[in-house]
């Protein structure tokens, strides 16, 4: 069962990543190549950033069928729509060839991975919580969680491959698809996991009950809207440091601090593993002192780190980059562990699928899909102090959704 939740995220995540360094060393050229430059990266990262806007539409549409069907179906539906959508991206034709309808299909292809996302991530937490013992919710929950720091590693770990052993020319040619089309072997291996699985307990009671809601997301918005917009408050730092960490910081470092695109995509791997390292530890930490604490004490930790962010990430030094990457994923780690169960206890079990997915989703939204291209602006503008500033300024706003998140146990 674990498992299965841990396999799933990895793969769409791993899917999810995969365009996300793309839209930085690849599409600009290829999709965008009749704007300048910085114009074609910000095109670019505006297609990366749709499918934070899919994400929602993906939790209101999977969450109506994981609270009403059952996590199970769901979950295979989910995976299949992302697996389809990545593979398909490997296949696209470029500008060169189609025009102005390669960037449309890319975008398309892009929308249909946040659709999946969108009803992947809450029904995986939910798999793990709710077969969780008392006492260890947490550590269950974070099993999921553990998804998007394998699944950045594996996408990166096949992109400094492919920089290794292939010229840019082979690259931009056609080694940038190998990783979208390898995908199905994942998807399909992730198909034959999930369709072992059986209904979690809390959602068996549910139907045994005939608790079902008729509209999930209706009874979310009407009933639980108070929850949902603290819940999606709570993660806005998660998904701001995040992306700032990953997609922001790997377009400027291969830019305008002139890192090679292998020397840094290195360098953020090893971050990552500091992303990996944290996530059970801020579980263990959560078990024990409780989900809202942990993730009070993370934020804390994310808005001291935006008053560093310049004096780290501007240096010289490959070491100093290091030391950045490392600290900001670390505490990444440390908010993201304990996010999903915290989400989870916030809903009831009829509408528990659909209100934890809308508030990471839209969380998604407000946070991670402008991150990249804010960022990029500022930083542009102001100087990289800025963006450590904004970073600040959206921890401060999720350290005071926190302060007004409920305690209530996961029933």
């Amino acid at each position: 069962m674990l498992f299965a939740s841990l396999i799933g995220t990895t793969i769409e995540f791993f899917d999810f990543y995969i365009y996300a360094t793309a839209a930085v060393l690849v599409f600009p050229a290829l999709f965008f190549p009749a704007a300048e430059p910085a114009a074609a990266t910000l095109q670019s990262l505006a297609t990366f950033a749709l499918a934070f806007f899919a994400r929602p539409l993906g939790s209101a549409l999977f969450g109506h069928f994981g609270d009403r069907v059952g996590r199970k179906a769901t979950l295979v539906a989910a995976l299949l729509t992302m697996g389809i959508s990545t593979v398909l991206i490997g296949l696209l034709p470029t500008h060169a060839q189609i025009g102005v309808a390669a960037p449309a299909l890319l975008a398309l292809c892009r929308f249909g991975q946040g659709l999946g996302l969108g009803g992947e991530w809450g029904g995986a937490v939910l798999l793990a919580t709710e077969n969780a013992p008392p006492g260890k919710r947490a550590w269950y929950g974070m099993f999921p969680q553990l998804g998007a720091p394998l699944g950045f590693l594996c996408s990166t770990g096949v992109f400094l491959v492919l920089a290794h052993y292939l010229s840019d020319a082979q690259f931009m040619a056609w080694g940038w698809r190998i990783p979208f089309l390898a995908s199905a072997v994942l998807v399909l291996m992730g198909l034959w996991v999930r369709l072992r699985i059986t209904e979690t307990p809390a959602f068996q009671e549910t139907l045994d009950r005939g608790e079902r809601e008729r509209l999930p997301m209706l009874t979310v918005l009407t009933r639980h809207s108070g929850t949902l917009l603290v819940g999606t408050l709570s993660l806005m730092a998660t998904f701001v440091l995040f992306y700032l960490m990953t997609v922001f910081a790997l377009s400027w470092g291969t830019s305008a601090l002139g890192y090679g695109r292998e020397q840094f995509l290195l360098l953020q791997m090893l971050g990552v593993l500091c992303f990996a390292i944290t996530i059970p530890l801020s579980a263990v930490y959560a078990d024990r002192f409780g989900r809202r604490r942990a993730m009070i004490v993370a934020t804390v930790g994310i808005i001291v780190f935006g008053l560093l962010f310049e004096p780290l990430f501007a240096a010289g030094s490959a070491w100093q980059v290091l030391l950045f990457l490392g600290l900001g994923l670390g505490l990444m780690g440390l908010t993201y562990g304990p996010c999903g169960t915290i989400l989870a206890e916030m809903f009831p079990t009829p509408v528990r699928y659909t209100g934890a997915s809308l508030a990471f989703n839209l969380a998604g939204i407000l946070g991670a899909s402008p991150a990249p291209y804010i960022a990029t602006r500022l930083a542009g503008s102001h100087g990289i102090a800025s963006v450590g500033w904004y970073l600040a300024g959206m921890s401060a706003l999720t350290l005071l959704a926190l302060l007004a998140v409920p305690k209530r146990p996961l029933d």
